[in-house]
């Protein structure tokens, strides 16, 4: 079992009188985190996925309730976005059983996230769990293994199930891709055309590490433009993509609107586009190793709570930023290159109108960018 890096935080929250819920896509380690966590304990299991479960949690009242959790004092809702009205059976636990830690996971934030906001305003801790970490990864390897397997990392992704089956990589994300992510997606978005959204997903796969233009991609897959963003909304909610927006702030020549978009593992991208060629051999190695480090950071920057906004950064003259922070106040630049190279620079102008602190990060250093737990 891998230790994840969230563990320790939701045992800080754990007794606190408040509900923990838990977000990300499914097979991450989600139920393994939170059952680790209850080890010691007596604890209820309640899955959502079970038919005679969700109808035992529909709208039940208080003494209905507390027949079920009966001497329990702790209870875990798996699957939680799969039950009609979870926010305000969770809210009657809560508030009604203060005895009780409340424990809850979802697999999307399409139903569970606004089901339990407003019932559970100031009665939860929410956190988000991604697939595996790199310092996941070295912690349980060891920093000589996981470094000598970085290539095939790029290739393959961090699913827990990709690891633990080396050699069988691809059947377990083609698995993983049909039988849960699109799956969620399809269910719970309402979505009636699964062939766009696949085209969708592959034209995304295709231009990670670029500008996305909403009208282009409506023209490729022959939908509207308000089409193309709600299927992108909801790839976001299901935890396949994620996007990058633009900064900009002083400078009257910056791209202002434009998006990146990036998938949270490198292993469903490369899935998408049925291509699992060596590193040496492909001509997208720049996206990859984009797409995994700007990943990473954003896992890290969950996990250890950091305030950072993220953004790319560009002007109409082509000078850019891959990857721009800002936290407390202090603008950080940083460019990605594969191999370490002298000429590598960040453009003087970004630098200087945002007086920014900036990195190349390559191959050789990456590790100070993607392991924050000692910054």
């Amino acid at each position: 079992m891998y230790v994840r890096s969230l563990a320790e935080a939701i045992k800080k929250r754990k007794n606190s009188g408040k509900a923990i819920v838990l977000l990300g896509p499914r097979q991450v380690g989600k139920t393994t985190l939170i059952e680790h966590l209850l080890e010691e304990e007596a604890f209820l299991f309640l899955d959502g996925d079970d038919p005679g479960i969700r109808n035992l949690l529909f709208e039940p009242n208080t003494v209905q309730i507390r027949s079920i959790i009966g001497n329990h004092k702790y209870v875990f809702i798996d699957e939680a976005q799969r039950i009609n009205n979870i926010g305000l059976t969770m809210k009657i636990i809560t508030d009604r059983f203060k005895h009780v830690q409340l424990f809850a996971s979802g697999s999307s934030s399409f139903d569970l996230s606004s089901s339990v906001n407003e019932p559970l305003t100031g009665r939860k801790w929410e956190f988000q769990l991604f697939p595996i970490s790199w310092e996941e990864y070295e912690t349980h390897h060891g920093y000589l293994h996981a470094h000598q397997t970085l290539e095939n990392r790029l290739i393959y992704g961090f699913y827990p199930d990709v690891l633990n089956h080396p050699g069988d990589e691809y059947s377990v994300l083609e698995n993983l891709t049909s039988s849960y992510l699109y799956r969620d997606i399809l269910a719970y978005a309402g979505i009636r055309k699964p062939e766009v959204l696949d085209k969708l997903v592959q034209a995304l796969a295709l231009q990670v590490g670029s500008e996305v233009n909403y009208t282009e991609l409506a023209q490729l897959v022959n939908v509207d433009k308000n089409t193309v963003a709600k299927y992108i909304d909801i790839l976001e909610k299901g935890y396949v993509v994620f996007r990058l927006n633009s900064f900009s702030r002083n400078l009257r020549n910056e791209i202002k609107t434009n998006n990146k978009i990036y998938f949270y593992d490198n292993g469903i991208r490369n899935l998408v586009i049925r291509n699992f060629s060596p590193l040496h051999e492909r001509s997208d190695k720049g996206a990859l190793w984009e797409n995994f480090l700007i990943a990473e950071r954003v896992k890290q920057n969950a996990y250890y709570q950091r305030m950072a906004r993220t953004y790319f950064w560009r002007t109409k003259q082509q000078q850019e930023v891959d990857f721009v922070e800002e936290r407390n106040g202090k603008i950080y630049g940083y460019e990605f290159k594969w191999s370490m190279k002298k000429s590598a620079k960040i453009p003087k102008t970004f630098t200087n109108a945002y007086n920014a602190e900036t990195m190349i990060v390559h191959s050789e250093n990456f590790r100070e960018f993607v392991v924050l737990s000692k910054s």
